[in-house]
């Protein structure tokens, strides 16, 4: 059996490490120079199962629990398993205890405990959320390690358009192109989320923070020398244009709000990704004509990629146990 992967974001290079890693030949072709590009390469990393229970359905929990592993085997010493601290300012404290009962998996610490977690807020926020179980990477560092793993086991990439094979010489076609898959997949549609890095030596993190808002909430997930991710808005749109005024001031209040040092912390990046979603926010793993396709990732690209790329393996392995996700949103499906 030999499959093509049409897409080097998250989704395909998870879809390849599971195949190949049980002996199919696999290739994968992207019209981009590198991999990870799109909406992965502005991805916040966090492998926050319970954190994104508390807007999303109990699938994206059940199916994360397990991301961690995944990629601490896939490119090991690229997760950090630190937790997720939540936490408000005092007006908007009573969002602390809305977030709590919309989840679980979470300890409630006061001022003290925060102090030791993340010295640099000590004394700025009275009571938090601890999400001990939760974990984070660097989307871009973890993307480049495993296609250096992929390409040392035989997989073959042909990138930036060039050397594209035909895909009539392959048995399957896995279509893994995110948001350029909206407008050939019925119920496909774009969410639009905006980041941007900050560079401040004056704070260090440790962990993902999440700063609790009615309006807007926000996460700042720490990364190497000295930068920051912050992130990120959900816009109903597939408009891929340049981050508006608007989000950028929202974010820098909120961050300010964190700590006053982001106050003088350089803005060193922008970037916009367009994320695809069903409209249960939901991914699926389809049936096409050729093969199959990854499909709806939305903001849960590096949470829930491991878990769709073992349902595709299942799948075209034939695996005679019962299938890998038994909620109703992962039943098989056609694109018409």
């Amino acid at each position: 059996m030999t499959v093509l992967i049409k897409g080097a974001g998250v989704a395909g290079l998870a879809a390849a490490f599971e195949l190949s890693r049980r002996g199919i030949a696999v290739e994968v072709v992207d019209a981009a120079e590198t991999v990870g590009g799109g909406a992965s390469s502005y991805a916040g990393g966090m492998i926050a199962p319970y954190c994104e229970r508390e807007a999303a359905d109990e699938a994206v929990l059940a199916l994360g629990l397990s991301a961690a592993d995944w990629w601490a085997e896939a490119v090991p010493g690229e997760i950090f398993r630190r937790g997720t601290l939540v936490i408000a300012a005092g007006r908007d404290s009573g969002e602390l205890d809305r977030f709590a009962a919309r989840t679980r998996g979470y300890e409630r610490v006061g001022g003290n405990a925060i102090g030791k977690l993340e010295p640099d807020l000590a004394g700025r926020f009275d009571r938090a959320l601890f999400f001990a179980e939760e974990a984070h990477l660097d989307p871009r560092k973890a993307m480049a390690g495993l296609y250096e793993r992929l390409v040392e086991s035989g997989v073959r990439f042909h990138l930036g358009g060039a050397d594209s094979p035909s895909e009539a010489s392959f048995s399957t076609v896995v279509e893994c192109t995110g948001a350029a898959a909206i407008a050939a997949t019925p119920g496909l549609r774009g969410v639009r989320g905006e980041m941007l890095f900050l560079e401040t030596a004056e704070i260090s993190l440790s962990r993902p923070v999440r700063l609790l808002h009615p309006r807007h909430p926000l996460y700042i997930v720490p990364r190497e020398n000295n930068r920051f991710m912050v992130g990120a808005t959900m816009i109903e749109t597939d408009d891929d244009g340049p981050i508006t005024a608007r989000s950028v001031m929202e974010f820098l209040n909120a961050a300010y709000a964190v700590h006053p040092a982001f106050g003088e912390a350089r803005v060193v990046e922008m970037g916009v990704g367009v994320r695809p979603a069903f409209a249960d926010n939901l991914p699926r793993v389809l049936d096409r004509d050729d093969g199959f396709a990854i499909a709806g990732m939305y903001r849960h690209g590096f949470l829930l990629a491991p878990a769709m790329a073992r349902q595709l393996a299942e799948r075209l392995c034939g695996a005679k146990h019962p299938p890998l996700f038994s909620h109703p949103s992962f039943r098989k499906e056609a694109i018409q």
